[in-house]
């Protein structure tokens, strides 16, 4: 049975599914009817000193596999169209290069202060994880549809501990656009 989190909650994936090893994480959201928008999932994976080790552990729709070859996107959804998970990650945590830390999950607008689009204009958006050897869903998170003014949002962030990979429900919301996370992280 899947746990639900709120935000701010934590799951030691380690400890709660010893066996895990590859992981598909979901990203999902419903469009509000009328609105057409462009959402991009990507992940960040980020060594001990907070930033990406090299440009190529920037992953997103230009750059879809890491090169551990651990991570890797599915592809970019540009209508958010359908049931289900709107964009995929699937991850190796066996096989993730031993200086990355922390991986950061973003989904952000494209071309949102252009259009003058946000997170208000979605309902029902969530990340989950999902082990993929057993299709079975481990943990979900639901954001929160209240202040979603933004043009960006951390959904999460798996971490490495000593006790092993944490899920951290996060659901932090921006507006400084992708390229704002670049210059965060890079």
């Amino acid at each position: 049975m899947s746990i639900e989190l709120s935000k701010g909650a934590r799951l030691n994936l380690s400890k709660k599914e010893p066996s895990l090893k590859k992981i598909m994480i979901g990203l999902g959201w419903d469009l509000r009817p009328g609105n057409a928008l462009d959402l991009d999932a990507s992940v960040f994976m980020i060594g001990s000193n907070g930033k990406i080790p090299a440009d190529e552990y920037f992953v997103f729709y230009n750059n879809l596999k890491s090169p551990d070859g651990a991570i890797q996107h599915t592809g970019d959804n540009r209508t958010g169209v359908g049931d289900d998970d709107d964009e995929m990650i699937l991850a190796n945590l066996g096989a993730i290069n031993a200086n990355i830390k922390e991986l950061i999950f973003i989904v952000s607008i494209h071309e949102a202060q252009e259009r003058n689009q946000h997170f208000g204009l979605l309902n029902n958006a969530y990340i989950r994880l999902v082990d993929v050897e057993t299709s079975r869903e481990i943990v979900r998170f639901k954001l929160d549809e209240a202040n979603m003014n933004f043009t960006d949002m951390e959904f999460g962030r798996l971490k490495l501990e000593e006790d092993g990979w944490h899920f951290v429900a996060t659901g932090v919301g921006a507006s400084k656009g992708l390229q704002g996370y670049v210059d965060i992280y890079a």
